[in-house]
């Protein structure tokens, strides 16, 4: 019965091994992130980067800025190279190419322009972190394209999945904004956020990117983006539930009715 009602929301799964090979993957490989990282062991990234200090200290490190952009130019080329590599696409792929290279240029514009970074990255840290962005953006693609002239879904989600998207995308950048305005030119140390959903969640711009991929994924409509976007959500739900630890141990004045990523529950 809940088989029965998912597969009306999905194209078929096309008759390939290694998209529905790379669905699991996807999945599963998020997922055992995720718990690791509520679990306390960390990607090397923003105010994780020296967890594991011990560990890192022969590791290569980058600039936050090197490091991000290192993460989002790949997928975001990776988008772009799309239109020309497949040119031939129907609105729904349209779509979802083009929501794909706008996430991902938001990414860089926020890079260059909006955040303001303190610490670094681990070249170990950053190397999966981008090769999961450029492969999950390529193989989403990819299975869009495979779904071109197989029968719609019964229930077409891709106009909810534009406003889901474009909810998503302004809400995380909002909240991206309002965290480049804690610190001063030139200060490096971490404040607790206000504004916005701060006062509710500590990570209210992972909400706001988990809306953004639910976006992506009804758009699409392929097993492939739901995957990726379960993935993400475990991930950030285990990024989210540490970083709420992590203000609780370096803040006393922390408030303790803030959630972690969704208000009130979690």
């Amino acid at each position: 019965m809940v088989m029965s009602v998912f597969l009306s929301f999905i194209f078929p799964p096309p008759p390939s091994l290694f998209i529905k090979a790379m669905s699991v993957v996807s999945l599963t490989s998020l997922a055992y992130i995720g718990f690791s990282e509520a679990r306390g062991k960390h990607l090397n990234y923003s105010k994780f980067w020296n967890a594991n200090s011990l560990q890192s200290v022969t590791k290569i490190k980058l600039s936050s800025r090197t490091g991000m952009l290192f993460l989002y130019t790949p997928a975001f080329l990776a988008a772009l190279t799309s239109f020309v590599l497949f040119p031939h696409h129907d609105f729904r792929t349209l779509l979802l190419k083009s929501a794909l290279a706008l996430h991902f240029f938001k990414r860089i514009f926020e890079v260059l322009v909006v955040h303001q970074f303190s610490g670094g990255m681990i070249l170990d840290s950053a190397i999966p972190i981008s090769l999961s962005y450029f492969l999950s953006t390529a193989i989403m693609i990819y299975a869009q394209h495979l779904s071109q002239g197989i029968s719609e879904p019964p229930v077409d989600l891709k106009y909810p999945g534009i406003l889901l998207f474009l909810i998503g995308i302004g809400g995380n950048f909002y909240h991206h904004y309002l965290l480049s305005k804690l610190r001063g030119k030139g200060e490096k140390e971490y404040r607790i956020p206000k504004g916005g959903l701060f006062d509710l969640v500590i990570c209210p711009h992972y909400l706001f990117e988990i809306i953004d991929f639910l976006g992506i994924s009804f758009i699409s409509q392929t097993l492939y983006a739901f995957s990726f976007t379960l993935g993400t959500i475990f991930y950030l739900m285990g990024r989210s539930y540490a970083t709420r630890r992590w203000y609780l141990s370096k803040f006393e004045n922390f408030p303790e009715d803030v959630k972690a990523l969704i208000p009130y529950l979690f």
